[in-house]
Parts: C-alpha cells; structure tokens; sequence
C-alpha cells in the first residue's frame, strides 16, 4: 500500500503528467525528438540563406551594371515575398511534392527580396573617388569589384545576410505544411495535443537558434571588417 501510494505520489509531482510549460523531464526523455527536429530547422536555414546568398549576388551585381533591369527584378522579388508562405509552399508540392525542398525553393525566393536590396546598396554606397582610384591604379572590372567593391560593401551585405538569416529561421516552422518545419514540426504537435512544454521548449530553441546565428554572422562580419573595428 505504501508504495502505491508513493507511485501515486511521484505522477503527480510529474511535470509531464501536470503538463507544464516548463519541463526538464520532457527535454530528457524526448532528446533524441528535439535534436533531429533541431537538426533539420539548422540545415534547412543554412542551405536557403546560402543558397539565396549565391543567387542574390549576381543578380545584384546585374542589376547595378544593367539599371533597367532594377525595376522589374526587385519588383518581382517583391511580389514573391508577399505571398504568404502557406500559400507559396502549397504551389510548389505539386512540383516539388512534400519535401525539406519545397521549403528551401520557398526560403530562398523569400530570402532573394532582402539580399538583392542589400548586397545592390552595398555596391551602391561605395564611394565614386574610390572607384576611380582603383581605376586609375590599373584596376578592371573583375579585380575592381572583389578587391575594393565588396569589401567596403561587405557591413551592408551582412547587414541583409543577418537579417535574412534570421526571417529564414522563423519561416522555417511554416514548413510543417509539407512535414518539414524542424522545430515547427514539435510546435504543431503540441499545439493539437495541448502539450505545453512541447510548445514552449521548440519556441525557446526558434529564438535562440535565430540570436546564435545572428551573434555568428555578427563575428563572421567583424573578422572580415577588421578596418571598423580599428575605426571605432
């Protein structure tokens, strides 16, 4: 009797049993859960900022040397970023089916709005004596852009790689749409079981996963701009 009575006693002292928001006991037994579900939100974010990132780049480059073509490409981009993304992934499962895909084909068109405005500010803002100096130092049009260009334009691009890499992370979830939404997968989960501390523990790892990417893009920033901090 007496150990019924202490079993009874430890289920409701149970975290998981009272289903409260804040639950250490959940975070042990359903570690294996939290990290693949972790694991897939990371990779998801690093493939479409990089790969947004590498898209962005050109056509910023094009941009700035074809100004014509400014218009109707960042009008474009635009216009995708204001599809919501419950609808955007929806067109793309046709193509793509339900898969970690269709959300990176999603993220990148998102990112492709906040990187082509930044990285064509950045280029923007280098100033017109620079350029001519390194014209007149024997400079062409390759060696002029990444060796003088894109290091002073380098805090704006990293402004917008923060930026978008951050956005990135919090769209991720949406992806629980087509089944792959890293933390957002454990989200929707709880949300329909009312499961509170599966709610809350893969929203705390949402947030910090975005302040350490930015805080890691914010010293990747600071080791490539050593000039700044010398300014400072």
């Amino acid at each position: 009797m007496t150990g019924v009575v202490a079993h009874a006693q430890t289920l409701t002292e149970d975290c998981l049993v009272r289903n409260e928001w804040i639950c250490a006991e959940y975070v042990t037994t359903r570690r294996e859960e939290i990290l693949a579900a972790l694991g897939q939100h990371s990779f998801i974010t690093v493939v479409s900022v990089v790969l947004g990132a590498l898209i962005a780049f050109p056509l910023a480059v094009t941009v700035r040397r074809y100004r014509r073509l400014a218009a109707p490409l960042l009008g474009a981009a635009t216009a995708v970023y204001t599809i919501p993304s419950l609808a955007l992934f929806s067109l793309l499962v046709p193509f793509t089916r339900l898969s970690a895909t269709t959300v990176v084909i999603g993220l990148v068109l998102y990112s492709l709005t906040i990187l082509v405005r930044n990285m064509l500010a950045g280029l923007d803002g280098v100033p017109a004596d620079v350029r001519e100096a390194a014209r007149g130092m024997g400079y062409g049009e390759g060696r002029l852009l990444w060796r003088v260009e894109l290091p002073l334009a380098l805090p704006t691009i990293m402004a917008g790689l923060r930026v978008a890499t951050v956005s990135t992370v919090a769209l991720v979830t949406v992806g629980v749409v087509v089944d792959n939404g890293g933390l957002g997968n454990l989200i929707y989960q709880g949300l329909q079981s009312n499961f509170k501390a599966e709610v809350l523990t893969a929203s705390v790892l949402c947030v910090v996963l975005a302040v350490l990417a930015d805080l890691g893009l914010l010293g990747v920033q600071r080791a490539l701009t050593p000039w700044q901090r010398g300014a400072r």
